[in-house]
């Protein structure tokens, strides 16, 4: 961050928080003329990464909730939240992508191509 956006963010801005990925939540002193409302912002521990915001960050930011909910797991279900990983080697890719060793199961043999006219 940088020393102008640290100064106006200090005398803007309250902090509301921070979630387990260092990434820090402000929330403007005033309503903001044409808004209708207070504006909610972060500022990324790093890189901009808006994929790395959790789920319950999300909701705070976007309005959803007045208060940020709690970062505990609430089911055995529920997962850790990880950023979009799209265009990195840990990307999900499906058998028989170029990279997965382009090795698909054989088709069931239902298949019967389509030909014009036939």
């Amino acid at each position: 961050m940088s020393f102008l956006q640290r100064l106006t963010t200090g005398l803007t801005a309250s902090k509301i928080g921070t979630d387990r990925f260092g990434n820090t939540y402000y929330e403007s002193r005033k309503t903001w003329l044409g808004y209708g409302r207070k504006r909610r912002f972060v500022l990324y521990a790093g890189e901009p990464d808006p994929t790395t915001v959790p789920s319950e960050w999300h909701c705070w930011l976007h309005h959803v909730t007045d208060a940020p909910l709690s970062e505990q797991k609430r089911y055995p279900w529920q997962r850790e939240h990880q950023r979009n990983l799209t265009g990195t080697a840990q990307a999900y890719r499906p058998p028989g992508h170029d990279y997965s060793g382009a090795r698909r199961a054989p088709t069931a043999g239902d298949y019967e191509a389509w030909t014009p006219g036939g």
